[in-house]
């Protein structure tokens, strides 16, 4: 077996750890890029969404480097990203690409089917090292997550253009280069300390936005065309409403993790105004929208790929929110005609248009 995975993030670094520690010969994708989407383009439904194409293009691209196994997550609910694995190994199949497809649905209902097939990739290793494997790749989650963290805060504060991000790709690769519990414990004190080294100037003033929306165009960077950086270097600071850490413990761990963010938190924050799940994160982006307004932040903007029903269901909201809270409230559609001047001037108009408003409110 030679297994390969969708880019989203961060997220191959430590998927990639956890399979190797299983003995798992691993094919990693190249980053998405304009090659990956077209490619998804070509042989994508028209009106998928985004993320299934770019997962597409990431799957055709790694069977061309020799892979001959996709591992794909499941889902349940309204979201079409419960049908994307069967759709793209039917669209594999016609085209010629004969690859082996095994689909991990949510543990919380198919928990006995979660197992039998982390069996068939691993060949049936005992359930220690299955369990040791994915505490081992959560650690790498974690310390990813802290990057970035630490440059969210660091990038509209930094001396001079360019550290932050000088310093996130060493942090990264030291994370990815770790190779044992002991050297991931190593490589994430040296990557905090190499992210706390950052000469920045702690009393430039900035601005602080939440972002929100759907999980894949929050995580992929190639899909909102680096909003987070992007937003960093006009002097603001940004916190993302979900982290690859996070999203673990709520879907895999089941929360078991204190002091971490959960998705039951947001449902209760949105319950006044959306109090059912719609699919995706949909409720989250409601929730996470009005703890960020309660937290005092100067904005939001939501992100999701075009023709995404739960977001869409969120959007229809939001101007509820922002009306009730006083928070302005910016959504970015994003799909394969999404155009980077386009995007950055509706962000330099946003940015400014917060920057007044802060203004006005400190001068009353």
């Amino acid at each position: 077996m030679r297994a390969t995975f969708p880019h989203m993030g961060n997220l191959h670094i430590s998927l990639k750890a956890m399979l190797q520690h299983l003995g798992v010969e691993v094919v990693t994708p190249p980053s998405c890029s304009k090659k990956t989407l077209n490619l998804g383009v070509k042989y994508g439904p028209e009106f998928a969404c985004l993320p299934m194409k770019l997962n597409l293009g990431n799957f055709l691209e790694a069977y061309e480097m020799g892979a001959d196994t996709v591992i794909m997550a499941g889902g349940c609910g309204p979201c079409r990203f419960g049908y994307y694995a069967q759709i793209e190994h039917a669209i594999l199949k016609d085209i010629g690409c004969n690859m082996e497809l095994i689909v991990l649905e949510p543990p919380s209902r198919y928990i006995f089917e979660l197992t039998g097939k982390i069996k068939q990739i691993t060949g049936n290793k005992p359930l220690w090292q299955v369990i040791q494997a994915i505490c081992y790749g959560y650690q790498k989650a974690r310390a990813l997550d802290e990057v970035e963290i630490a440059a969210f805060k660091s990038r509209p504060r930094e001396m001079a253009a360019g550290l932050t991000d000088a310093a996130c790709r060493k942090a990264l690769k030291l994370i990815d280069r770790a190779i044992s519990w002991r050297e991931i414990v190593e490589a994430r004190k040296i990557a905090g300390k190499t992210m706390a080294g950052i000469p920045v100037d702690k009393d430039r003033a900035v601005l602080k936005v939440g972002i929100v929306g759907e999980i894949y165009t929050l995580l992929e960077p190639f899909t909102n065309l680096n909003l987070e950086t992007r937003l960093g270097y006009l002097g603001v600071e940004v916190d993302r409403s979900i982290y690859l850490s996070e999203w673990v413990n709520d879907h895999l761990f089941m929360g078991l993790i204190k002091g971490l963010r959960s998705r039951k938190e947001a449902s209760i924050a949105a319950h006044p105004y959306l109090r059912h799940f719609v699919g995706g994160h949909g409720q989250e982006t409601i929730g996470n929208a009005i703890n960020y307004a309660r937290a005092g932040y100067d904005g939001i903007i939501q992100v999701f790929p075009f023709t995404c029903m739960p977001e869409i269901v969120a959007e229809t909201i939001l101007p509820v929110v922002s009306a009730d809270f006083g928070i302005p409230v910016m959504t970015l559609i994003v799909d394969e005609h999404t155009g980077e001047a386009g995007v950055m001037t509706r962000l330099e108009a946003f940015v400014d248009l917060l920057a007044r408003k802060k203004e006005m409110k400190e001068a009353l």
